[in-house]
């Protein structure tokens, strides 16, 4: 490689990271519509966990039967997983996913550091879920409406996002499968809200069933 070539490839390479990206009004709504509901979910499951703390058989009003049932999940010890209630995360992570939500709306421009922090953060948060929505099936062997609702705003905040960093390459990803998540973006969530639907369905069949 040449000298010129060399320095044409760290101009590049200067410019990818130094240049500010936007992103299309799609984006901006879907986070801003993912954070304000993992948000009142969040702020419920709050109000909710304050009743119990004053009184120990408060019951939820989401607490509808004995698969629904928030009271169940608010007294396990996975509703604390780092010692303080989980949904004390939301109150502040969401609030900041709305606030890019925003930004994008309005035209801001972000440099590529920032996308790649926000890629985290929503990497964070659905391996959180992920690992909650474990829990919940197999372990504490309840659901919230609340939990599911912040399960879902987080799984579609996290893969627009990382849809969003592929199409303007923040994060290199092979021509021919970059060209399949966008082309087939619609398809990594719908098929990953079906099987979180199915393993409900057939962890509970028994009980579903009663109900037909």
């Amino acid at each position: 490689m040449t000298t010129s070539t060399l320095d044409e490839a760290r101009t590049g390479e200067g410019e990818r990271t130094t240049a500010l990206i936007g992103a299309g009004r799609a984006l901006g709504v879907l986070l801003v519509v993912c954070g304000v509901l993992g948000l009142i979910a969040s702020w419920y499951i709050t109000l909710d966990e304050f009743e119990l703390y004053k009184n120990p058989n408060f019951v939820p009003g989401c607490s509808l039967n004995p698969i629904i049932s928030c009271g169940n999940i608010m007294k396990s010890a996975q509703a604390k997983a780092f010692g303080f209630p989980n949904p004390m995360i939301g109150l502040v992570a969401y609030p900041v996913v709305i606030c890019v939500g925003m930004a994008v709306l309005s035209g801001a421009r972000f440099r590529r550091w920032f996308w790649l922090g926000l890629q985290a953060g929503t990497l964070f948060g659905v391996g959180f879920v992920t690992w909650l929505q474990y829990e919940s099936l197999y372990s504490i062997g309840s659901l919230c409406p609340w939990c599911m609702l912040a399960w879902g705003a987080t799984i579609a905040a996290f893969w627009y996002t990382l849809v969003h960093n592929i199409k303007h390459r923040i994060i290199p990803v092979p021509q021919g499968p970059r060209s399949a998540v966008l082309e087939f973006h619609w398809a990594v969530p719908v098929l990953w809200y079906g099987v979180i639907l199915m393993l409900i369905l057939t962890r509970w069949w028994s009980y579903w069933s009663t109900l037909i």
